[in-house]
């Protein structure tokens, strides 16, 4: 297997392990969007610290559930380049 080949992998597995770590933040910050935007719209408050607080709280909590697999996840994936450095003559 070629560098270029090799690099091309690890960006893509970078690329994957990044989306890992971001989704579910992510993904729970447009859930409690649309719940703040449905009741917002409903009650026809239109607070901007309504809409903003639960979101930055859903996705504080989510990222601080998390934080030991994606640490987890980083920590092999250094490790894994790590121990490549030498296949790439950097050592």
């Amino acid at each position: 297997m070629d560098v270029e080949t090799q690099v091309m992998d690890l960006a893509r597995e970078m690329v994957g392990i990044a989306l890992l770590i971001a989704g579910p933040m992510l993904l729970v910050g447009l859930v409690v969007g649309l719940i703040v935007s449905v009741f917002q719209a409903l009650t026809s408050v239109q607070e901007q610290t309504l809409a903003m607080v639960p979101k930055m709280l859903a996705v504080l909590l989510v990222g601080l559930l998390l934080l030991a697999p994606a640490l987890t996840l980083l920590r092999d994936f250094c490790l894994r380049i790590l121990s490549q450095l030498q296949t790439f003559g950097l050592s």
